[in-house]
């Protein structure tokens, strides 16, 4: 992989010329005072109230007593909160925006809360009624696709004879709700050419059928994502992409994220991020981090850039080290806690030692922040090794290089991304989604009772953000505020009585934290005069709200540079 940085230095340029050329075309400044509500700065280590907050176009101008900003901005459009509670724009911390439009266009496999898919037989059914309803799509891409089927809920896993049953005529997908493995039909894998006589791919693996070398239909990690990026998202025209993108910007703006990330974009999530940003589409900022193994030339174009243009940025790239824990993929140290033949199963490396070291010297060498997934401690291992081998040979200098997930992080690891500049961010809705499936099968009690380790991180001064990773999970900015704080499983266990934390801290994580992780800690993430007036308005008091109630918090309103651009009929705006 080679990085021209020549080009990029010139692209830069660029860009910043064709930046400032559309801010001349905008309308006048205007100021807008907010008003009559619990407005949260979250600025320092403990709640801060303020009485007012005046915007002046896309940042914020003035905070403090509501008398001064009444003298000072007479003119100013008022909106009174109506005792509303104003915060910081949520932040994602990580998640692929472009794969939760996917999951808006696909069949909705999830289990409960999210969706019905509660056996196999539920599963069949979704299908089958959305291949009624979707015969365009079917026509435009020649897939049936299903998104979220959840084995941990279901009475067993899915395979290719189940899925036959829906159809034959058309190759079927249906992602697991990880994103890290599929089911597919017969139709499919003869389309792959995946056979009896195909190896199992490096990082990943085709299940067989018994004793037999016949594929099940059942893809995990890199044989998954093969079939994925090569043949289904290939298949989906600029119309189908762009719809995509714009129905999952939708479901981050009305749960309040004013910053979304693209976790791993592949060149058609770039290319359709560059579409976007180009029409003016984007209403909220989208900050991606291209592939390294299959899009790592994404860097080479004017949107690697610390700025935004139009909403779009790209902030490094993405590495991925292993799979997912619900899904058996994660590289573990030691064994699964239950597994098939009571074998000692550990999961996987997705890539060998030598050639992440080579990704993270090129990285170092052209300062390019690097996220790693790594949800197994062995994964985790691996990622700290290279990073602390790159910092004894370029030194020490603040990259933020990123553990994605690090949901099995021991004391030790934790003392180690201090040590080499590491910034964790964890997901704490897995305690939610599959907190009991980890005790019982996965990880067993111990090792689950310290998945996404907050409050740990938090005593050695360890600074993380938090994420929802979806469309793993909903963007619910509630569901990860609540998980944070509770750690309440669907069965409402708590997995980790001694990991959860505060609300504060966990808004800290969502804000703050979450700008810093994207090198915005400068712009973003606290309501300060000069930085963006990314805003969202919560029905009531996170802080002043039980942790069992947080869930149950609606999102009001999102502003976004100014403008209200969810629910603004919540909002009593008026005139100067």
């Amino acid at each position: 992989m080679r990085f021209f940085l020549f080009w990029i230095n010139i692209y830069v340029v660029v860009i910043a010329v064709s930046a400032c050329q559309k801010r001349d075309k905008s309308k006048a400044v205007d100021n807008k005072l907010f008003f009559n509500g619990e407005i949260i700065s979250m600025v320092g280590d403990k709640p801060e109230y303020i009485e007012a907050l005046v915007t002046e176009g896309s940042t914020i101008k003035y905070t403090g007593a509501l008398d001064v900003a009444l003298d000072s901005f007479p003119a100013a459009e008022r909106i009174d909160l109506k005792g509303q509670t104003l915060l910081p724009g949520f932040i994602d911390g990580h998640s692929h925006i472009f794969n939760v439009g996917l999951q808006g266009i696909a069949a909705n496999l999830m289990a409960p809360p999210d969706g019905k898919g509660k056996s196999v037989r539920d599963i069949k059914f979704e299908l089958k009624k959305w291949i009624e309803k979707n015969q365009n799509l079917i026509d435009q891409t020649g897939w049936v696709i299903g998104f979220g089927y959840d084995d941990a809920y279901l009475d067993r896993q899915p395979d290719k004879h189940d899925l036959d049953a829906v159809t034959s005529k058309y190759p079927i997908i249906i992602f697991h709700q990880s994103g890290h493995i599929s089911t597919v039909n017969s139709k499919a894998l003869e389309l792959i050419g995946y056979t009896e006589y195909t190896p199992d791919p490096r990082g990943g693996r085709i299940r067989r059928k018994g004793t037999s070398n016949e594929p099940n239909g059942i893809l995990e990690e890199n044989a998954h994502y093969e079939l994925y990026y090569n043949m289904v998202l290939p298949s989906f025209n600029n119309d189908v992409v762009l719809e995509m993108l714009m129905k999952g910007q939708e479901i981050y703006v009305l749960n309040g994220f004013t910053t979304a990330q693209e976790g791993r974009t592949t060149t058609e999530g770039t290319r359709t991020l560059e579409m976007a940003s180009e029409n003016g589409d984007l209403r909220i900022d989208v900050v991606s981090y291209p592939d390294i193994l299959s899009n790592a030339s994404a860097i080479q174009t004017p949107f690697y850039s610390k700025d935004y243009y139009n909403g779009y940025r790209i902030g490094g790239l993405k590495i991925v080290l292993d799979g997912t824990p619900q899904g058996r993929t994660a590289w573990l140290t030691n064994c699964y806690h239950k597994h098939q033949d009571d074998t000692c199963f550990k999961g996987y490396p997705a890539m060998d030692n030598n050639k992440l070291n080579e990704y993270i010297d090129q990285a170092y060498q052209n300062n390019i922040q690097i996220l790693a997934h790594c949800n197994g401690d062995a994964a985790i291992q691996q990622f700290i090794d290279a990073i602390r081998k790159a910092n004894e040979k370029y030194g020490k200098s603040d990259r933020r290089s990123v553990a994605i997930h690090a949901q099995t992080a021991t004391e030790a690891q934790l003392d180690q991304f201090q040590e080499e500049g590491i910034f964790p961010s964890f997901f704490p809705t897995h305690t939610f989604y599959w907190g009991d499936y980890h005790v019982n099968s996965i990880l067993g009690e111990q090792r689950a009772f310290s998945i996404s380790p907050s409050k740990s991180a938090l005593e050695k001064e360890l600074k993380f953000s938090l994420h929802h990773d979806a469309p793993v999970t909903s963007p619910n900015s509630m569901r990860v505020l609540s998980s944070a704080v509770t750690r309440s499983s669907r069965s409402g266990r708590t997995i980790g009585e001694d990991e959860r934390i505060s609300t504060f801290y966990a808004l800290k994580a969502m804000t703050i934290w979450g700008a810093f992780q994207h090198f915005e800690e400068q712009i973003k993430g606290t309501l300060e005069p000069g930085k963006v007036a990314d805003m969202v308005v919560l029905e009531r008091n996170p802080l002043k709200t039980p942790p069992e109630d947080l869930i149950d918090i609606s999102v009001a309103a999102t502003v976004k540079g100014g403008e209200v651009i969810y629910n603004p009929g919540v909002l009593d705006i008026k005139g100067s």
